[in-house]
């Protein structure tokens, strides 16, 4: 199990104006040349509450704004950093590639990427161990680039769920010289999920 919400990160770390922090997700992706996993871990500071976005609910219009923290204005521009960890081959450029796709799954929750934000996004693969480290020369095995749509597909999903669950595992925090930021309320984001439909519930 890995700690998720309010581990990792200090008070001020914010997403959405919400307490957020740590967030991890993952996705088996099916492709012609073989079943391989994307995983993805967040440490989430960033975003405006009116633009939250959860399964494509606009959750941060529908939040009462009573009841939201505002985060200080040097907060409402910072980062989130995005970490993606495969075991299918691929080789750096491709690598850079599923990248540039969790900015997708970042843009699926709202984050809008602001003029003075520092988003990160890194990309690696812990196929073909070793391969540097032989005197005699070894040969890497890479996947087509025709072939590798499904692990762009599992990014983006693995990413905006990573950046829900560092939202939704995180509570309320106080910090230095008392300054406090909460977390989302589950109960009004289950009701706001429920009334678009958005919301599985077991008996």
């Amino acid at each position: 199990a890995v700690s998720e919400g309010s581990v990792g990160a200090g008070t001020g770390t914010t997403c959405y104006d919400f307490k957020c922090g740590i967030g991890t997700s993952s996705r088996v992706a099916h492709t012609s040349d073989g079943t391989y996993t994307v995983g993805v871990l967040v440490q989430a500071n960033h975003g405006d509450r009116r633009t939250l976005r959860i399964g494509g609910v606009p959750v941060g219009e529908q939040y009462p704004a009573a009841t939201a923290d505002v985060a200080a204005p040097m907060e409402k521009h910072s980062s989130i950093i995005i970490v993606v960890a495969t075991d299918a081959p691929l080789l750096p450029g491709q690598l850079k590639r599923l990248a540039t796709r969790a900015g997708l799954g970042l843009a699926r929750t709202g984050g809008m990427a602001n003029n003075s934000s520092g988003d990160i996004a890194i990309a690696f693969s812990t196929a073909n161990e070793n391969v540097n480290q032989s005197d005699t020369g070894m040969s890497a095995r890479t996947l087509a680039n025709d072939r590798i749509s499904p692990l762009f597909h599992a990014t983006i999903e693995a990413t905006e769920e990573a950046i829900i669950n560092s939202l939704v595992a995180a509570r309320d925090m106080t910090g230095n010289k008392g300054h406090a930021v909460s977390a989302i309320d589950h109960d009004e984001l289950r009701s706001i999920l429920r009334r678009y439909n958005r919301l599985e519930e077991t008996q």
